[in-house]
């Protein structure tokens, strides 16, 4: 059986599929944040690997062609923000100084906490990308010399914890303004976070989209200065 299933070309995808529908069936059933399809699949693909003793590689032979998926998906964001275009149009100066912001506070806050805890440069550089998209992450953790492998893990962890916590934290510090709550969300949790702001509404969706985008390519830059302070 577990020949048959390392040798299929499509197990990874399989496993992986079906780990996240059961994921999106737990969000429906009880709509708990904490039920995010994504830490759902994670999990149960864990579980089933361990369970069959079958090796990352094996898995991976399948379930790397979703991750090709991976950066048209990101654009497909584009669309709801063309929707609102004209409302980006009249904040365009807040919308933007506010991902500066957001990018350099994550930047910053990575640089402190890899101070105070004693990281090497090895390890914080690997998690200089931690706020933007998979796709741009990997290729600025491998520029700077950055664990790749760990650097998925981190921005995952981080769009998963964006994903269940946005709503509660726009509600404890009292964020009612629509952009202001698009923005910090995609900001700081990239498409993961952007997937829980589009339930939020179409304006968060998109303000969020556009984050992932900008903060991105700041954090391209951002990432390269900030890798010499340590």
């Amino acid at each position: 059986m577990k020949e048959i299933l390392t040798n299929s070309t499509f197990f990874g995808v399989m496993i992986s599929i079906l780990g996240y529908e059961l994921g999106l069936f737990c969000k429906r059933k009880w709509k708990l944040a904490v039920f995010n399809p994504l830490l759902i699949s994670i999990i149960l693909v864990i579980i089933a690997l361990s369970f069959l003793h079958i090796d990352y590689e094996s898995y991976n032979k399948g379930a790397k062609y979703l991750s090709y998926l991976l950066t048209p998906a990101t654009i497909c964001l584009a669309i709801p923000l063309y929707e609102q275009l004209e409302l980006l149009k009249k904040n365009l100066r807040a919308v933007l100084l506010g991902i500066l912001s957001g990018v350099l506070t994550s930047l910053s806050s990575i640089l402190g906490m890899c101070v105070l805890f004693g990281l090497n440069h090895e390890q914080y550089v690997t998690l200089l990308p931690k706020s933007i998209t998979t796709a741009i992450g990997m290729g600025v953790s491998e520029k700077l010399g950055g664990v790749v492998t760990i650097t998925v893990a981190v921005i995952i962890v981080t769009g998963v914890l964006g994903n269940i916590m946005a709503e509660s934290i726009c509600r404890w510090f009292k964020i009612k303004e629509p952009i202001a709550k698009g923005i910090a969300i995609g900001t700081a949790a990239h498409a993961v976070g952007t997937a829980r702001a589009m339930e939020m509404g179409e304006i968060e969706g998109a303000m969020s989209g556009l984050s992932i985008a900008v903060a991105g390519l700041i954090t391209v830059v951002g990432a390269s200065v900030f890798s010499f302070f340590l």
